[in-house]
């Protein structure tokens, strides 16, 4: 029976340059007998991503009128914006829906073109018989093929929609937020300066110490993700071997043997699975505080403004919906470290067990 996992060696996993990964995983999707589909729906995603910035930025320019409206209790005028707010809505909801459609087919085809060549490379002069049951990429194949490759096909569609979504709602309203602030003169113990753009430096300086605290909080996420799935797979492979040796009344001795082997597997994946809810809960810690505090940081950024008759009450909601728009697009990466690190321990298992299978 095999030794129980030690979990040390979770700190030295075999590596391959990530680029090389990326590499290894453009050809694996290039070569693909669904590369022209795959390609139609990537540019059918990036048109209905570019109508919903569009959508979105229309919607920030409606809060205009509509809270001037209520300030100045026009009710006709309130009517009248609430007839356009239904037309901008109904248009974003058509858009949303295609936007889930198109990102689902795309990740299972993704994932259909990935394992059709993990197959054939598997199956292929019969390498599957072949490969180095000791070399941690050829360990439970099986794994590679079913679980890594739906997981990283839906990691990967995810996160590239997530970050050309935020680069162009970035690019929408960074404009906006750097408008609304141009040329304010602060006025301060009888001295006058200003700060071109300052809402766009704010919201800046507050992503910014956000994505810094994440990354610190959060290093060592991809290793702990890695070494969680692979001790996971080790112990279901644990569980079945025992399985296929139980066809007979085993005895007393072979029984505590069997019950200590897994009991050793299930502590090593234990173990690393406290590492893992550790890191992963003090990096809640800043992304959620830095979340709700984004509630009454554009408001405070943008009282400056208002309350010295720069803005009315329909521009401060406008400029505060702008600077969440520009908030949430440059948060993207706070808020998708833990999802980054996941994607790249499955990227590095799926290539890592394709480039042992092209040698």
């Amino acid at each position: 029976m095999p030794a129980p996992h030690d979990p040390q060696q979770d700190h030295h996993l075999p590596e391959i340059p990530f680029l090389k990964q990326v590499g290894i995983l453009r050809r694996l999707l290039n070569s693909s007998d669904e590369f022209l589909k795959l390609s139609a729906l990537s540019a059918g995603l990036l048109f209905i991503l570019l109508a919903t910035a569009y959508g979105q930025v229309t919607l920030n320019q409606w809060n205009v009128p509509f809270y001037n409206a209520i300030e100045q209790r026009n009710v006709p005028e309130f009517i009248r914006q609430l007839q356009i707010f239904v037309f901008i809505a109904a248009g974003l909801l058509i858009l949303n829906v295609a936007q889930n459609w198109f990102q689902q087919t795309l990740s299972v085809m993704m994932r259909k073109a990935i394992v059709k060549n993990l197959i054939d490379c598997w199956l292929h002069g019969n390498k599957a018989s072949k490969l180095d049951k000791t070399d941690f990429y050829a360990q439970n194949p099986d794994q590679r093929i079913h679980q890594d490759t739906r997981q990283l096909a839906d990691s990967t569609t995810g996160l590239t929609i997530g970050f050309i979504q935020s680069t162009i709602l970035l690019l929408s309203f960074v404009g906006i937020l750097w408008n609304v602030s141009e040329g304010f003169v602060f006025h301060y113990n009888g001295h006058d300066f200003s700060l071109p753009g300052y809402m766009v430096w704010a919201a800046f300086l507050y992503v910014g110490l956000a994505s810094a605290l994440s990354k610190w909080v959060g290093r060592g996420l991809v290793r702990l993700n890695a070494a969680r799935e692979a001790q996971e797979a080790e112990f279901r492979t644990a569980l079945v071997t025992i399985v296929s040796e139980n066809h007979n009344y085993p005895t007393v001795d072979d029984s505590e043997r069997k019950i200590s082997f897994l009991r050793g597997k299930f502590e090593s994946l234990y173990l690393s699975v406290k590492k893992l809810i550790l890191t992963e809960t003090n990096l809640t810690w800043i992304s959620s505080g830095f979340g709700w505090m984004a509630i009454v940081v554009p408001i405070l950024a943008a009282a400056p403004i208002y309350f010295s008759g720069g803005l009315n009450f329909g521009g401060l909601m406008m400029t505060v919906g702008a600077f969440n728009q520009v908030y949430s697009a440059l948060r993207w990466y706070v808020n998708n470290y833990q999802a980054i690190a996941e994607w790249r321990a499955h990227l590095l298992r799926i290539t890592g067990f394709h480039t042992l299978l092209s040698e």
